[in-house]
């Protein structure tokens, strides 16, 4: 029994994951978990008691491999510049990953305190190496640099989802330009 429940669990989250890439927020109701799973929408009750709880489920389980991710990226650099390069390529080049997709729906969306803590500490130990290869590189204010920082990869990350007229490698190319200048300072 408890097997079944895991499983349903799953495909629970999984649905959860394809609305919310398919339509961010607004399309991850229970009447369309109940339709994607098959399930009773009393059922999905069972599992969730409310939206909010869905989504902090997917950040607890889906945040951290992204976050993971990205930092073994940034592991495998041997540059402080290195770092910073694989620390945008990375999150870019996970735009087209739908646990990715969900994360960025999410963040956009309405989150309870225990699902934003969950993010800021998965999200922490990315900008803890950000900031320090940034220390490297000599900035006074590394922690402030890495938000900026981080809103280059957000506006590019946008601009892939949006489909606009670019392709998405020439958006990560000018991302990765644009935060290689501006750490350089």
């Amino acid at each position: 029994m408890a097997e079944h429940r895991t499983m349903q669990r799953g495909a629970l989250l999984d649905a959860a994951r394809s609305l919310l890439s398919e339509g961010g927020t607004e399309a991850l109701t229970f009447p369309a978990l109940a339709e994607r799973t098959g399930l009773a929408r009393s059922s999905v009750y069972e599992y969730f008691r409310s939206r909010a709880a869905v989504v902090e489920e997917l950040c607890a389980a889906d945040f951290p491999v992204w976050a993971a991710e990205v930092e073994a990226a940034m592991e495998r650099a041997d540059t402080p510049e290195g770092k910073i390069e694989a620390y945008v390529r990375q999150q870019l080049t996970l735009v087209g990953d739908r646990r990715h997709r969900a994360v960025v729906a999410i963040s956009a969306g309405e989150l309870e305190a225990g699902a934003r803590e969950k993010i800021r500490a998965a999200h922490g130990g990315l900008v803890t190496m950000v900031g320090e290869a940034l220390m490297a590189l000599g900035h006074e204010q590394p922690r402030l640099t890495a938000m900026l920082l981080q809103g280059v990869v957000d506006a590019a990350v946008r601009r892939i989802e949006l489909g606009a007229a670019e392709e998405p490698d020439h958006i990560t190319e000018a991302a990765v330009a644009m935060a290689l200048r501006g750490v350089r300072g």
